[in-house]
């Protein structure tokens, strides 16, 4: 396949990555605020259910694709505090300190925040209505 038919995908990839990344992260708010999916329900008011209430409400929005810049850097520096609190302090090598999820989450949602959402979003439909 050529370049040129290969970048005719991008918008409805990106698209399907965006829904993608909101579902999955969708689940690490539900274990912080709900308990579900194998999770611990957090002390309301500290940190980690700030995060969860993030994720829980940043997830979703992601998924439908309705405030997608914003919200991505939001959840970008989320996911930078996380990793720089929960996990840098043990070892400065992901791997060790088991933060690679902070990390490409961290870097996801700064590309979803240059990127934007893609066509199949709430954001493209409310801006062609508008």
């Amino acid at each position: 396949m050529s370049a040129s038919r290969l970048s005719s995908w991008q918008p409805t990839v990106l698209s399907v990555f965006r829904i993608l990344v909101g579902f999955t992260f969708s689940a690490h708010g539900a274990q912080k605020i709900f308990g579900l999916l194998g999770g611990h329900t957090a002390a309301p008011f500290t940190l980690p259910w700030v995060a969860g209430c993030l994720e829980a409400i940043g997830g979703p929005l992601i998924f439908f694709g309705l405030f997608t810049r914003p919200v991505a850097f939001i959840l970008s520096g989320e996911m930078a505090v996380g990793y720089f609190k929960q996990h840098a302090p043990s070892s400065f090598w992901p791997i060790i300190n088991h933060g690679e999820m902070a990390v490409l989450y961290c870097f996801v949602f700064l590309y979803l925040w240059s990127a934007g959402p893609g066509p199949w979003s709430l954001d493209s439909l409310i801006r062609k209505k508008g």
